[in-house]
């Protein structure tokens, strides 16, 4: 339970406040002549006094609690803590993996899925640290708005999403048509609406702290929301884009838990005490050559390399295409200084987890950094996006771009100017 400590004589926000007795007026008399400004002076002094706190009045966060299964704490009882909290590490871990796999082999979509879901209880984690604090000033809606402007924000994405790669689809089907027609206006709306009623929850002398809470959910959507996105963008360029960098940062905390486990030493830094030089540069150089590999096998399938499209003759993904250089093994000449050094070319070398957001921290980051990669070095123009556009055209735009076209192949001599007769 969260505790509220009041300074000096000021009521608990769940206390009845009474009015002092007027000269003249009986213990027992009739309360309701009490006039409005009396009232409004008590509700003032309630919350005014609580928004000029000092850190240390603020409520403090009860510690988690142990969610490690039953069975798990039964079975591993006879063991110290370190090879305690190991075993459940390695055990989760692999569990994890596994349905990562399983994930993968279900599909594009059940990734997106999986990414959707890893956003919502992030958001969750993020806006509840923030809630408990809020809810002990009793103060309305700061939860019901963060949940309101999360659907908003994902309304927003998921629709220029469709809008994006389901173009043909949305041409057969009216209503989507006045949907993405208008969805960014209707996003507009939908968050105004929950702005307007961040208004009306203000609440006098108190406004410092509910727009704190306004502040903290924005920036969790833009840690959340926003790189989920970016995930989401980086899966449709190929999955390739998706497996690696996720993998490698899975690849990283693995192998970094485990040099530290056995053999680090050197404390790393002081907000984490148990990370350690050891587990630091032996993360490091396991990932390097982890990428290498990953990217290696992962090149030689389409399935990996090729841009995910949605198909509406098939009503599905596919992800067919010829792959590209990028992903073609390619030969390189090193200087000849280096060649010296080396003698050989590099081609031939070769819960115990915390909470969701704590897992995936380092991912959202990665899916930034992969998504600025995409679109800066390896992103060209996309005929099959291209053409769904041109399909939404009308019959005439659609007659003036074909003339322009033709023209300028015959003038590139690609097409033959036509003999009239």
């Amino acid at each position: 339970m969260l505790e509220l400590r009041h300074r000096g004589s000021c009521p608990g926000p769940r206390e009845a406040v009474s009015p002092p007795h007027r000269e003249g007026e009986a213990a027992g008399g009739d309360h309701e002549t009490e006039s409005t400004s009396d009232k409004e002076t008590d509700i003032d002094d309630r919350y005014g006094d609580l928004d000029s706190r000092t850190d240390s009045d603020i409520p403090e966060i009860p510690p988690s609690s142990d969610r490690t299964p039953e069975i798990l704490k039964k079975a591993l009882s006879g063991l110290s803590s370190r090879w305690k909290n190991w075993w459940i590490r390695g055990i989760l871990t692999l569990t994890m993996i596994s349905l990562f796999f399983l994930i993968i082999y279900m599909g594009s979509f059940m990734l997106m899925l999986l990414v959707l879901g890893i956003q919502v209880k992030c958001f969750h984690e993020i806006i509840t640290i923030g809630y408990r604090v809020y809810h002990s000033y009793d103060l309305p809606w700061f939860r019901t708005l963060s949940w309101y402007f999360l659907l908003c924000v994902n309304y927003f994405f998921y629709g220029e999403t469709v809008a994006d790669y389901f173009a043909t689809f949305v041409q057969r089907e009216e209503q989507l048509q006045f949907l993405i027609r208008y969805h960014r206006f209707i996003s507009f709306a939908l968050y105004l609406a929950g702005f307007c009623m961040f208004v009306l929850s203000l609440v006098k002398k108190h406004y410092r702290l509910q727009f704190y809470m306004f502040a903290w959910t924005h920036v969790t959507l833009l840690i959340t929301v926003t790189q989920s996105h970016l995930v989401i963008q980086n899966l449709f360029e190929g999955m390739i884009w998706f497996l690696v960098p996720i993998s490698s940062v899975i690849c990283n905390d693995i192998t970094a838990y485990l040099f530290g486990f056995f053999f680090g030493r050197t404390p790393l830094i002081k907000l984490s005490p148990k990370k350690t030089w050891e587990g630091f540069i032996g993360g490091f150089f396991s990932t390097v050559v982890f990428g290498f590999i990953a990217a290696y096998v992962l090149s030689k399938y389409q399935y990996f390399v090729c841009p995910v499209e949605y198909r509406s003759d098939v009503n599905s993904f596919v992800t067919e295409c010829e792959p590209s250089e990028l992903f073609q093994l390619q030969t390189y000449s090193l200087p000849p200084f280096l060649k010296a050094v080396l003698r050989q070319d590099f081609a031939n070398t070769i819960p115990g987890h915390g909470g969701i957001m704590d897992r995936f921290d380092c991912q959202y980051l990665m899916a930034t950094f992969v998504h600025v990669y995409i679109t800066s070095f390896i992103r060209g123009p996309n005929p099959s996006k291209v053409l769904q556009q041109l399909l939404v055209l009308q019959p005439e735009q659609q007659l003036n771009i074909y003339k322009t076209l033709k023209t300028h192949l015959i003038e590139k001599g690609i097409l033959q100017p036509t003999l009239k007769v």
